[in-house]
């Protein structure tokens, strides 16, 4: 989770490399109308992302009846991570987060994403960090990929273990 441009995609990719699971792009579960409304500068509203919210929730929970898996979605707000955990109780996120500028920074730097720079602000404006009681890890992005998914993975190895 995390806000447009700290690594998600990247970093999730990696994250499920490292721990032999499927990984999904939580932008591919969006509606060509959200597509189009973030590509315009529009940011969504919560109307918007139930729906993309619970097809995400959705591969987590047949993904979590296998073996696990890994998706990168923003998952910004408390209650948008509150609807994951409905649809898979089990879910445990990593909040990718860094600087602003470094931010703005990669998102400049990349080719081809609908998402615009100029949606960075509404994006912090609405983030809302893990919270202690949501099962999760925060990870800094100053690093390469690389460095930023071993942190991930050694902050996740220290999680407690789940209880049944």
């Amino acid at each position: 989770m995390g806000v447009a441009g700290t690594g998600k995609t990247t970093v999730g990719r990696l994250l499920a490399d490292a721990v032999d699971v499927p990984y999904a792009e939580g932008d591919a579960f969006h509606p060509a109308a959200n597509v189009a409304k973030m590509s315009a500068g529009t940011p969504l509203d919560d109307a918007d992302r139930w729906p993309w919210l619970d097809s995400i929730g959705e591969w987590i929970r047949n993904s979590a009846r296998l073996n696990g898996g890994v998706v990168a979605a923003s998952s910004l707000k408390r209650v948008y991570r509150d609807r994951l955990r409905a649809a898979a109780p089990g879910a445990v996120f990593v909040h990718l987060t860094g600087q602003r500028s470094l931010i703005e920074e990669r998102m400049s730097a990349r080719r081809g994403h609908f998402m615009p720079t100029t949606l960075l602000d509404s994006q912090f404006a609405t983030l809302e960090p893990l919270q202690a009681d949501e099962l999760g890890v925060v990870v800094d992005v100053s690093g390469s990929p690389e460095e930023i998914t071993k942190s991930a993975l050694t902050a996740l190895r220290e999680l407690p273990a789940a209880e049944d």
